[in-house]
């Protein structure tokens, strides 16, 4: 150590041995360069006076190069002080962002969950049961779920604060990292109700901010308008946002969990994934829930891979304020409530966006078996809606919907839709694509009926004034029924296809399923796609007003309670049958 000290000392001695020789030449030069200069101004002046004017310009000139002397030699002197390096502002908007990834300190949520009483009810989102009440809790109870459609007694017992237990996601949501770069974007959460039990609109307000990021949540806004019933699990903001962050046209859903109406259990998410389900829609234009078709699941490589839906729900959705914007927001001619979230789901496939499920975020929803909303207006108002979506983004697809929605067909004739020439702009600036696209590229698996149908509206039977009916909630599965004829579609409407199917498809695709005995509606067995119709959903219709089966070789009656297959009798009026147009 010493040896080196030595060598640094050294090394620093010639260094400024080096400096002080060459300012020691420059000023004896500079020296010697004066005295020369004053003798030959001194001769001059002692032997011509008349010089004078030019011998002061040499002195000017002189004092000149004295003063650039000096300024050499004080650029010359060593350097004793370091100065500070001068950083280039830049613009917050052209500032980088920083590398890796966020860490769990970052993306600490607004507030901290208080301590939780493990036999609190509902506690770490178990059922609460309310059993062996008093007669004026079960009056309560009673009252609350009337006004809400569910047991509001219960939501008003579980603490605001509960948490949901462990993180039951699969590990790769629960491990999954998110990139700094490009950041994150902060979020506006928006809670819209109406008329909602104060204890889930508030428990629902507390889930985002003990499950949020601060530095996410910018804000939560309530909106007195509709309803809504949730909490939210681990980690549900982060997945929505990275994937917006990502792809600023991905308008994206959490993973719907249940929350149960009746005891508030939360229906967790399974560490092993699940069997998820996607958004689809009918042909009465009502939303509903498939399961993933294989070659979505195939191109999934795991839970954190988003999953794409031909349409959302619409009520649990994330989504960039200025793509929000860019696509034109809402219909802000449709009322009330229905339509808006198939509006919108065709709307974003067909402009150039795409619709998602991100399974890694979770959200619990409370889903009522029914509406505790009334509708000023009817239900009228929903199908006008459907119309104005219908009108606009369906093309000659829409007629589909037309025949099996009598005021829907009732509102086209009169024109009572509405301007529609602002949604029209919409789609011509956004060049979109029409309906067919959506059908062969977001949807294929959707199965269109016949654009003309060879016969459709209801079937009368000739004996009696009795219509075929396919009954209450019959989703394939029960015999049919023979109801009085209303002319209004619903359960009475009936397609005769091109493949002799007598066809229900208004929510579901359901066919005429012929048996020994009585007949019963099951799902078709056509379903396109190089498929074939089965003998016992094909049906002739005959001169003589006979619906015969050949692969029974029978033909359809209503002789009895429900249409059953009996051997065919020309004479029987009861075996005759007319197709008749809805009114």
């Amino acid at each position: 150590m010493a040896h080196l000290k030595r060598l640094v000392k050294l090394h620093l001695k010639r260094h400024y041995h080096k400096k002080f020789w060459k300012l020691g030449a420059v000023v004896f030069f500079f020296i010697i360069f004066l005295i020369l200069m004053q003798r030959e101004v001194s001769v001059q002046f002692s032997k011509e006076e008349s010089r004078m004017e030019r011998n002061m310009k040499n002195k000017n000139k002189m004092f000149d190069l004295m003063i650039e002397a000096v300024n050499n030699i004080k650029d010359a002197m060593p350097k004793m002080q370091i100065g500070a390096p001068v950083r280039q502002n830049i613009d917050a908007g052209e500032r980088p962002c920083l590398q890796g990834y966020y860490t769990a300190a970052e993306l600490k949520p607004v507030l901290d969950r208080p301590p939780q009483d493990s036999n609190a009810p509902g506690a770490s989102g178990k059922a609460f049961k309310t059993t062996n009440l008093s007669a004026e809790e079960q009056k309560e109870k009673e009252r609350g779920e009337a006004k809400h459609c569910f047991n509001a007694f219960a939501s008003d017992r579980i603490s605001l604060h509960r948490d949901l237990g462990p993180d039951t996601r699969p590990p790769e949501c629960i491990e999954q990292k998110f990139k700094r770069c490009p950041p994150l974007p902060t979020t506006s959460v928006i809670i819209v109700f109406h008329n909602e039990a104060w204890s889930t609109l508030l428990r629902t307000v507390h889930s985002v901010l003990y499950s949020s990021p601060a530095i996410l949540l910018k804000e939560i806004i309530l909106v007195d308008d509709a309803s809504v019933d949730g909490e939210c699990f681990y980690g549900w903001l982060e997945p929505l946002l990275a994937r917006i962050a990502e792809n600023y046209t991905a308008v994206v859903s959490p993973d719907i969990a249940s929350i149960d109406l009746n005891t508030f259990e939360f229906n967790k998410p399974s560490p092993y994934g699940s069997n998820h389900n996607r958004g689809n829609f009918d042909w009465s234009l009502s939303f509903g829930w498939e399961t993933l078709p294989d070659h979505e699941k195939q191109r999934r490589k795991d839970e954190t891979y988003p999953i794409k839906t031909p349409t959302f729900a619409g009520g649990l959705f994330s989504i960039s304020k200025d793509y929000f914007e860019y696509i034109g927001t809402y219909d802000e001619e449709m009322e009330i409530w229905g339509g808006e979230n198939i509006e919108m789901s065709f709307r974003v496939w067909q402009c150039g966006g795409q619709l998602e499920i991100m399974p890694c975020s979770v959200v619990g929803h409370v889903f009522r078996s029914k509406s505790p909303h009334t509708f000023p207006k009817g239900t009228q108002v929903i199908a006008r809606n459907q119309v104005r979506l219908a009108e606009v983004w369906m093309d000659e697809y829409k007629e589909i919907f037309y025949r099996r929605n009598t005021d829907a067909a009732k509102i086209v004739k009169q024109k009572s839709f509405g301007d529609l020439s602002k949604r029209f702009e919409i789609k011509h600036r956004l060049q979109c694509k029409n309906f067919t696209w959506y059908l062969n590229n977001i949807y294929p698996e959707v199965y269109v009926p016949d654009l003309n149908p060879v016969i459709s509206g209801y079937i009368k039977s000739v004996g009696q004034p009795l219509c075929l009916d396919v009954g209450e909630n019959n989703q394939g599965g029960k015999p049919l029924i023979l109801y009085t004829c209303h002319g209004l579609g619903g359960n009475q409407y009936f397609e005769y296809s091109a493949q002799h199917e007598i066809r229900h498809n208004i929510q579901k695709e359901l066919c005429l399923h012929a048996a020994q005995g009585v007949v019963q509606l099951k799902a078709c067995v056509y379903k396109g796609h190089k498929t074939v119709a089965a003998g016992e959903q094909i049906w002739e219709i005959q001169k003589d007003q006979l619906l015969y089966n050949p692969f029974f070789k029978m033909c359809l009656s209503a002789s009895g309670e429900h249409p059953s297959l009996v051997s065919c009798n020309p004479s029987d009026s009861l075996q005759k049958w007319i197709f008749n147009q809805n009114d």
